[in-house]
C-alpha cells in the first residue's frame, strides 16, 4: 500500500477491539513520528502522555462523554500543551541546539531564543493559548499518519472536558493543559462505520491554483 491507499483505510474508528493491544515495537515508532513531527520555531511546546492504566482510563471516560474509545482502545495518547514558563522552554530549546549542532555562534543563537521570546510574549492570553493548542494538532497529524502507515487505528477527538482531565491527571500543576487526544488501537468487526465510504470534497472545490 502507498500512501495515499494508507490514508484511504484509515477513518476515526468508533469501535475498538478491547482484546488486541499495540505492540511495544509499534509503540516507539508513533513516538518517533511525533518526535520527528514540525512546530512553530521547533520547539514542541507539549507533552504526550500515553495512557495504559485502565483505572485512569475508566476515570477520563467518565471525562469524555463516556464514549468507549477511552477504555478500549490499547492506549490513550493525550496531547498537552504548556501554559507557563514560556521563556524557559525557550531557553531549554536554545540550549539543545547549541548541545546537538556544537553550534559555535552561541551569540547568535541566544538572540534568536530572545526574538522568540518576545514573539510570544507580544501575544494576547488568549492569542498565546490559542498558538499553544495549535502546536499539539500538528503532532497529532503525525501520529495520525503514522497510525495509518503501520495500520493502527485512531480516533482524533476533541469531545472531552480539558479541566476534568487536568484535575484528573495533575496538569495545572504541571503547567500543562490537555488540548486533543487520541485513542489508538485495532477496529472492532462491529464498527459499522469503516464499512461507510470516506467523503471528502472533490479536488475542484478544494483547491485553487492562482
Amino acid at each position: 500500500m502507498n500512501l495515499l491507499d494508507k490514508l484511504n483505510w484509515r477513518y476515526a474508528t468508533k469501535v475498538f477491539d478491547p482484546k488486541r493491544k499495540v505492540s511495544t515495537d509499534d509503540l516507539d515508532f508513533l513516538k518517533e513520528a511525533i518526535r520527528l513531527s514540525v512546530s512553530s520555531y521547533g520547539l514542541q511546546m507539549y507533552k504526550v502522555l500515553i495512557i495504559e492504566s485502565p483505572e485512569i482510563r475508566e476515570e477520563l471516560r467518565k471525562a469524555s462523554w463516556d464514549q468507549a474509545q477511552i477504555t478500549d482502545a490499547s492506549h490513550l495518547f493525550i496531547f498537552c500543551n504548556y501554559t507557563v514558563n514560556h521563556d524557559q522552554h525557550v531557553d531549554d530549546y536554545i540550549q539543545l541546539i547549541i548541545d546537538t549542532q556544537d553550534t559555535v555562534d552561541t551569540k547568535g543563537l541566544k538572540q534568536y531564543g530572545e526574538f522568540i521570546k518576545s514573539d510570544i510574549a507580544n501575544k494576547t492570553s488568549a492569542e498565546r493559548k490559542s498558538w499553544s493548542e495549535k502546536q499539539t494538532y500538528l503532532a497529532l497529524n503525525n501520529l495520525i499518519i503514522a497510525c495509518a502507515d503501520r495500520k493502527i487505528d485512531a480516533c482524533p477527538m476533541e469531545g472531552f472536558d480539558k479541566q476534568a482531565y487536568n484535575r484528573i491527571l495533575g496538569l495545572d500543576e504541571l503547567g500543562l493543559n490537555a488540548s486533543v487526544i487520541a485513542p489508538i488501537g485495532y477496529r472492532s468487526e462491529n464498527d459499522q462505520t469503516q464499512k461507510r465510504k470516506k467523503v471528502r470534497k472533490p479536488m475542484d472545490e478544494l483547491f485553487e491554483l492562482a
